[in-house]
C-alpha cells in the first residue's frame, strides 16, 4: 500500500474557505461582533451592575472598548496560571484611553485627568503604545467617562481586541525640525475610515500599526504588524518604506520591508490591502500562531507583496529605499528645536507612572509655557510642545518639582515597565514599583553612569514591556532564593537591539526580586569597565566572558 498521506490541519484561514470557528475565541466573534457590546454596557450591564454581565461580553467582547477585568488584589503570582479568570478578576476595570499618535490637547489631557481622579482612584499610566491606563473603573461609570472623552475628540474603542489597536507616531509630527515627512494626516486618515469599521472588527489577533517620519525611528517599526517609515527616493519625493510582520512574545520576530515605496496618497489603500490579508490568511486555528508574523514568516516578503499588489491594490507599488539607521535614543527626552522656533520639552515620569493629579499639574504648565499640546511617547514618557526659549529652563524647573526630569539619569530615561501584577491577570511578579525602586537605588549607586542602557521589565512572559530588545531584558517569574523557597525574580535576557538581534538567556542566570539591584549594578559596572569607546552594552555583550554577565 502506498503511504498514508500527512494532511496540513486547516489554519482557518477565510481567504480559502474555512469559515468554521476552530477555537472558542473565533466561535465567540462568530456569533457576535465585539463592537456591539458597547450598545449592552451602556443600555444594560452598567445600569443593573457587574453581576449582569454576561461572561463571552465581560472575558472577550469588552476588549473591543478597551476594557479588561483587573487583577484581584492578594493573589500572588503563583496562582496566575493555576486559577480561572472569574477567580482572579476583580469586579473593577482597566481602562485604556487610544491616544493614537501620542496626540493631546489641552482639553483631553484635561478631561483625562478629570476622569482618572473622579472615576479611578487617581490612577494613569502612560503606555508603551501611548495610551493612558486607568484602573478601578466601575462598569456603572464606563458611559459616563464614555461622554466625558466622547466631548473631547477621544475614545476607547478598540484599543484591546483582535481589531486594529492604537496607530502610533512620531509624537513630534509635523513639529521637529529634521522630520522626513509628517504622517499625521494618513494616521488620522487610517483612524476615520477602518477604526471601529465592521470591515476589521474581526481580525485573527490584536494588529499593532507604526506611522512615522521619525529620524529617530521613534515608533520602532522593527516590532509592530505594520510599518510604514519616512524615506525619500530617487527622485526627491518624500513617501514610505513599508514594514510588515513584527511582534514579539513568546515568539518574537521582526518586521520585514518590502522594498517598497508608498507615496503618502497611497498610505491608507495599501494599509487596508495589507489589514486585508491577514483577516483573509491570518491563521485563526490556533491564537499561539494567528499574529500575522507567523503568515509573513510563511510566504516570504516576495509572496507576501506579490498577493498585496495583485489581489488587493491591482497596480504594482515601485521599489523603494531603505530607511536611514535610527539613533541611539529615540524617546525624545531633553530641550529641542521645533520648526517654527519654539522649542519641545520631553520628560520622564517614571515608568510611565503619573496619576490625575498629576496629568492636570501637566496640563497646567503646557498652558503657562506652552500652548497647551501634549504628546505621548512609546518609551513611557511625554512631551510638552510650543515652548518659547527663553522659557525651557522655567518649564524644566517646574516638571523637576513634580518628580517630572528634562534631563534624566540613563535609569530613569530607559527603564520601561509593564503594568505587572498589581492589576494584570497574566502577571507573575510585580514590576511598577519594583522598576521605580530600582531607579532610585541604581542612581545612588551608578550616580556618574550615563551610557544609553535600557532596562525593560515584564511582569510575564508575554512582553508587553519589549523584554527582547532590551540591553537588560526582564522576564518575570518564580525563582528559587538561597534558602530554596519559591519568590518572586526574573528570567534574564541580555543584549537586544531593535532590528538587529534579540536578547540571549545565559544559562541559569535569573535573579529574585530581591536581588535584583544587586545583579544590574554588577553587569553595569562590568560594562563600564571593559567597554571600548563607543561601544554599546549590547555590542560588549556578544563579545564578554560568560561569569562576566552573571
Amino acid at each position: 500500500m502506498p503511504p498514508a498521506i500527512k494532511r496540513k490541519k486547516a489554519e482557518g484561514q477565510w481567504a480559502l474557505g474555512y469559515h468554521e470557528p476552530l477555537n472558542k475565541n473565533e466561535e465567540n466573534k462568530k456569533n457576535d461582533d465585539g463592537l456591539n457590546v458597547r450598545r449592552r454596557i451602556i443600555d444594560i450591564y452598567s445600569k443593573n451592575g457587574f453581576d449582569s454581565i454576561d461572561p463571552a461580553d465581560l472575558r472577550g467582547r469588552f476588549r473591543w472598548m478597551g476594557l479588561y477585568t483587573q487583577r484581584k488584589a492578594g493573589i500572588d503570582g503563583g496562582k496566575t496560571g493555576a486559577l480561572e479568570d472569574e477567580e482572579l478578576e476583580d469586579r473593577y476595570f482597566m481602562m485604556r484611553v487610544r491616544i493614537d499618535g501620542g496626540q493631546l490637547s489641552g482639553p483631553q489631557l484635561r478631561t483625562i485627568a478629570d476622569i482618572s481622579t473622579r472615576y479611578a482612584r487617581g490612577t494613569a499610566d502612560i503606555t508603551d503604545r501611548q495610551n493612558v491606563q486607568l484602573h478601578w473603573v466601575r462598569i456603572e461609570d464606563v458611559p459616563a467617562i464614555w461622554e466625558a472623552l466622547d466631548a473631547v475628540g477621544l475614545h476607547t474603542m478598540e484599543a484591546c481586541g483582535d481589531v486594529p489597536r492604537t496607530i502610533i507616531g512620531c509624537p513630534l509630527a509635523g513639529i521637529a525640525a529634521d522630520e522626513i515627512i509628517d504622517a499625521t494626516p494618513n494616521l488620522r486618515d487610517i483612524h476615520d475610515r477602518y477604526i471601529g469599521s465592521p470591515e476589521f472588527s474581526n481580525l485573527p489577533r490584536k494588529y499593532k500599526t507604526a506611522l512615522s517620519g521619525c529620524t529617530s525611528h521613534c515608533t520602532v517599526h522593527e516590532i509592530n504588524d505594520i510599518a510604514y517609515v519616512g524615506v525619500v527616493n530617487e527622485a526627491g519625493e518624500v513617501g514610505y518604506q513599508l514594514f510588515v510582520g513584527g511582534g514579539l512574545s513568546t515568539n518574537p520576530m521582526f518586521s520585514q520591508s518590502l522594498g517598497v515605496f508608498v507615496k503618502p496618497e497611497q498610505a491608507s489603500e495599501v494599509w487596508h490591502g495589507v489589514t486585508s490579508i491577514f483577516r483573509d490568511y491570518g491563521y485563526r486555528r490556533l491564537r499561539s500562531r494567528a499574529r500575522l508574523k507567523f503568515l509573513m514568516k510563511d510566504w516570504g516578503v516576495a509572496k507576501f507583496r506579490e498577493v498585496l499588489e495583485k489581489e488587493y491594490l491591482g497596480y504594482a507599488l515601485p521599489d523603494g529605499p531603505a530607511p536611514a539607521a535610527p539613533l541611539p535614543r529615540r524617546d525624545h527626552v531633553g530641550i529641542h528645536p521645533q520648526q517654527d522656533g519654539d522649542y519641545y520639552v520631553g520628560f520622564a515620569p517614571r515608568v510611565g507612572r503619573v496619576s490625575g493629579e498629576t496629568l492636570g499639574v501637566i496640563g497646567d504648565l503646557a498652558e503657562r509655557y506652552g500652548s497647551g499640546r501634549v504628546r505621548t511617547t512609546i518609551e513611557q514618557k511625554m512631551v510638552i510642545l510650543d515652548v518659547p526659549e527663553k522659557d525651557t529652563e522655567a518649564l524644566a524647573d517646574a516638571l523637576a518639582e513634580h518628580d517630572l526630569q528634562v534631563r534624566p539619569s540613563t535609569f530613569r530615561r530607559q527603564t520601561m515597565a509593564c503594568t505587572g501584577i498589581e492589576y494584570c491577570k497574566l502577571a507573575i511578579t510585580d514590576t511598577k514599583q519594583r522598576s521605580m525602586d530600582l531607579i532610585d537605588e541604581l542612581e545612588k549607586r551608578l550616580p556618574d553612569f550615563d551610557q544609553p542602557l535600557t532596562i525593560n521589565v515584564n511582569g510575564c512572559p508575554n512582553a508587553c514591556a519589549r523584554i527582547q530588545v532590551g540591553d537588560i531584558g526582564l522576564k518575570g517569574q518564580l525563582v528559587l532564593d538561597e534558602n530554596g523557597d519559591q519568590v518572586e525574580g526574573f528570567q534574564i535576557h541580555l543584549g537586544g537591539q531593535l532590528g538587529a538581534t534579540f536578547g540571549k538567556k545565559v544559562r541559569g542566570l535569573k535573579t529574585t526580586s530581591a536581588g535584583l539591584t544587586d545583579y544590574i549594578e554588577r553587569v553595569v559596572r562590568k560594562y563600564d569597565e571593559q567597554r571600548t569607546d563607543g561601544e554599546t552594552f549590547a555590542e560588549w555583550v556578544h563579545r564578554a566572558d560568560e561569569a562576566d554577565l552573571k
